[in-house]
């Protein structure tokens, strides 16, 4: 059986995407870069993708030695920059009327982290992002913003980003 047969799913028509990444390029650009699909397939959703633009992206070289982009927020502190995503997923959701948001960790796979103090409790976090704690990767940070507003949050790469108590 289909899915949707038994589970109620939104009508795609009904969904609004948006993103972060360190290169400008479209969603569609990125993709063909990326080779995530064959070019056949991206295609088919050439316009659609084509329409959606990146946002800054909160990015540290240190977890991720082989990318560097231009595209990228700046703050004094993590706390900061996590203050900027989490204004980004506001002005999204107000801007597109969107009822709810869900926020999907797609980027890459960050350099292996050995949990730390840091990453013990939110109090010790939160302290750690308003100290730039050099063990908080964009990816705990992205997450950190998107629970601190109360929008679920999906982690599709084997990094430590959400497998912390601080987080959890």
């Amino acid at each position: 059986p289909l899915i949707k047969d038994f589970v109620p799913l939104a009508d795609l028509k009904n969904l609004v995407f948006t993103g972060w990444d360190i290169f400008p390029d479209s969603c569609y650009q990125a993709a063909l870069k990326a080779g995530v699909l064959e070019p056949s397939l991206l295609s088919q959703v050439k316009d659609f993708l084509e329409e959606i633009r990146p946002l800054p992206a909160v990015f540290e070289r240190k977890f991720v030695k082989n990318l560097n982009g231009p595209n990228v927020k700046r703050g004094k502190t993590k706390m900061d920059l996590a203050k900027q995503l989490m204004e980004d997923m506001q002005a999204f959701q107000q801007k597109t009327g969107a009822a709810r948001l869900v926020v999907i960790w797609c980027g890459s796979t960050e350099a292996y982290l050995k949990p730390g103090p840091v990453h013990r409790s939110l109090a010790a976090f939160e302290k750690g992002l308003r100290a730039s704690d050099p063990q908080s990767p964009p990816s705990m940070i992205y997450a950190y913003a998107a629970l601190k507003l109360g929008i679920p949050f999906a982690n599709g790469a084997p990094n430590l980003t959400t497998d912390i108590p601080a987080l959890r």
